[in-house]
């Protein structure tokens, strides 16, 4: 049977490039590109059609960050296929970055230059905000919207017989430092991009706990380090005319500089060929590129506590169903 696979913010940058490389894998499977944009969405159907006029590329309206979209999302998919083989979780947000520029030039000539390119630990922060259903944005976009899509598209990823797999593309921005139980949405906080991830991380630490029993196996990625939008938008354009000549240098030293997205899909796309029975639920699997441009895949232990991914998990259920009786009014005549 054709495989059916979703990629959430599927238009550009590594999910459009994760589409790319899975049509070249596998032209038989069934792709649907799920992107608040659909101009964008159309735009990407028409390249990877270009380049594989054989494939079936379907598109869906998707804005994880609204509920309503979500649930509108999740009933068309239900209605269109009969089950979900690969669930790529990939959109994501970090809005209004303000970098440190001091610690960024310190940083920038110090023996701590990889890491900090790596991680932006001690160099990047975010403004957040409170969306239309009355979510902290990075939040409801980065995790809670995935979330409840998992939950909304259970009947298609939970089949008896059948396996079925999430993958989170996370960060190695990720940090447990930047995470707070008491605060899952990171309301006071200066870095919700980094909480968001870390939270994602743990989340799909607590999925397998709960549903691999029902066929539904979770993984979680690290692209490295990947020049796409959100990234460009971090600095002023002439910012990184300065810096990537460097950049390509220090990519000789270190693996985690993937760059391009068609680089930092590499464990995307490896996961796709992978038996999630071998696979380590606990890992972080990352994208790497060696100086010479080899692209390969290396799981990392993540640094996980399994008392707070379940409690992460409760309160995700708990706000659920506090969003649900919400939608339930909103939907009264």
């Amino acid at each position: 049977m054709e495989k059916v696979v979703i990629v959430t913010g599927a238009n550009s940058g590594i999910g459009l490039a994760l589409c790319e490389r899975l049509l070249t894998e596998d032209i038989h499977l069934r792709l649907c590109l799920a992107c608040r944009n659909m101009q964008r969405a159309e735009a990407a159907r028409s390249a990877l059609l270009l380049s594989h006029s054989k494939a079936q590329v379907d598109i869906v309206q998707l804005d994880v960050g609204s509920v309503q979209s979500v649930f509108a999302a999740a009933q068309e998919l239900k209605a269109r296929y009969e089950r979900i083989d690969f669930l790529y979780l990939n959109a994501g947000i970090m809005p209004n970055p303000q970098v440190d520029i001091k610690a960024f030039f310190k940083g920038l000539f110090s023996r701590n230059a990889i890491n900090m390119f790596a991680t932006a630990e001690g160099l990047l922060t975010q403004q957040d905000q409170i969306n239309t259903d009355g979510l902290q944005e990075v939040f409801a976009t980065n995790l809670f919207g995935h979330f409840l899509l998992v939950r909304e598209l259970e009947p298609l990823l939970c089949q008896a017989g059948h396996t079925s797999r999430v993958v989170w593309t996370s960060s190695s921005n990720a940090r447990r430092t930047a995470f707070s139980i008491e605060d899952i949405q990171h309301k006071n906080g200066t870095e919700p991009y980094s909480s968001s991830k870390y939270a994602s991380d743990m989340l799909s630490v607590a999925l397998n706990r709960h549903k691999n029993c029902q066929g539904l196996f979770s993984s979680v990625i690290c692209p490295g380090l990947v020049m796409t939008n959100l990234t460009f938008g971090i600095l002023p354009s002439f910012f990184w005319t300065f810096i990537m000549p460097i950049m390509w240098l220090i990519r000789i030293f270190t693996n985690t500089f993937t760059l391009t997205p068609y680089n930092g899909a590499e464990s995307l796309h490896w996961l796709f060929l992978q038996t999630p029975e071998s696979l380590d639920p606990r890992a972080k699997y990352h994208s790497l590129t060696s100086g010479l441009g080899a692209n390969y895949t290396q799981p990392r232990q993540m640094d996980i506590d399994d008392n707070m991914c379940e409690a992460l998990y409760e309160k995700l259920l708990q706000l659920e169903t506090h969003i649900r009786g919400g939608a339930a009014d909103l939907n009264k005549p």
